[in-house]
């Protein structure tokens, strides 16, 4: 059981945040604020989360793209960061499982997701 003096500073993270309902397989942009020097700026990171885990204050998600030279860079990201300025859900995937890992060894054709049709 958490301290009750914790349990309000980690309420007060995360009440000022709007996080969209996405889970692994999602194909997510993410507006991440990036500082250099005495300057900010906005940089967008498009890829699929591959996992989630933790909650409250500590959440985490990890999120798969396929850079230059087909290289492939996964960044974690905490969901209460103030790093991130937005997460926008464009794709909702239908997989079975809540951790993609495999996506790792998989290239191309292979690597795709088929989307959720509500």
């Amino acid at each position: 059981m958490k301290n009750k003096y914790i349990e309000q500073f980690e309420a007060k993270q995360i009440e000022g945040k709007n996080v969209p309902e996405f889970r692994a397989g999602d194909t997510l942009k993410l507006a991440i604020r990036i500082k250099e020097g005495d300057k900010t700026r906005i940089q967008n990171f498009e890829g699929v989360c591959i996992a989630r885990r933790g909650n409250g204050v500590s959440e985490t998600f990890i999120v798969r793209k396929i850079g230059a030279n087909n290289v492939g860079v996964e960044r974690i990201f905490p969901i209460y960061s103030e790093s991130l300025e937005s997460i926008t859900v464009l794709r909702k995937g239908r997989v079975r499982r809540a951790r993609l890992f495999y996506l790792r060894d998989r290239r191309g054709k292979a690597a795709r997701i088929k989307e959720l049709k509500k």
